[in-house]
């Protein structure tokens, strides 16, 4: 049977990369194959594509062009990783996707048509099945960002953690006014909660969404 494509989204400290490698767990220990990826990046081209946007590096070349940018990394993730994973079965775990392009690059002044058209070339129709959209209190996400070791590529917070407040709070409306528009895939988790509970109400809404190809495959 074809794969699972579950995207997660939500603003920086979030905890999407714990809350994706603790479903990635839970579903393979219960016989599911599954791949954990991220964005930008997950591929090979995609990952130098990476380190010239978190680094800032593109920044100098304007939105736009970011845009571009994340918008090619994200067209060879899905050619050499999404897509042949979904193919064989796979379920399919991304840190961010086309969400987070919509988001972070209309916020910064990109027009939502350009974004829009950048994004349906890119992923050619493989639309996540679930979107996990784990809403943080930005004034919570940036302490757990401040608090956190700096990551290895960088030596510091990345190019989108250094904006400003106010920044980050338009862009969870943003997050938040896409839940309302598309709830059939959209899943609002709070990002408030302890690390457990929001492992838990995901754990949840994956069951729901997913229970017959849960009980399938022999996820219990």
């Amino acid at each position: 049977m074809p794969g699972i494509f579950i995207s997660f989204e939500g603003g920086e400290g979030a905890g999407k990369s714990t809350q994706i490698q603790r479903l990635s767990d839970h579903l393979a220990s219960n016989g599911i194959d599954v791949i954990a990826t991220r964005e930008p990046g997950g591929s090979q081209g995609a990952e130098l594509v990476r380190e010239v946007l978190l680094s800032g590096a593109a920044r100098d070349y304007g939105v736009t062009a970011e845009a571009v940018l994340f918008a090619a990394a994200r067209a060879d993730h899905i050619d050499t990783l999404i897509k042949p994973a979904l193919d064989e079965g796979k379920w399919v775990l991304c840190d961010r996707f086309a969400d987070s392009s919509r988001v972070y690059q209309s916020e910064s002044g990109v027009p939502a048509q350009t974004v829009e058209t950048l994004q349906q070339v890119a992923i050619a129709g493989h639309n996540p099945d679930m979107t996990l959209l784990i809403n943080v209190t930005p004034e919570v996400g940036l302490a757990r960002v401040s608090k956190r070791s700096a990551p290895i590529e960088f030596d510091g917070p990345d190019r989108f953690e250094t904006d400003t407040l106010e920044t980050h709070r338009r862009r969870q409306q943003l997050f938040l006014q896409m839940a309302k528009k598309e709830p059939e895939r959209i899943v609002v988790i709070d990002g408030d909660q302890s690390q457990d509970k929001v492992t838990e109400d995901i754990w949840q809404a994956v069951q729901h969404r997913f229970a017959a190809e849960l009980k399938t495959q022999g996820a219990k």
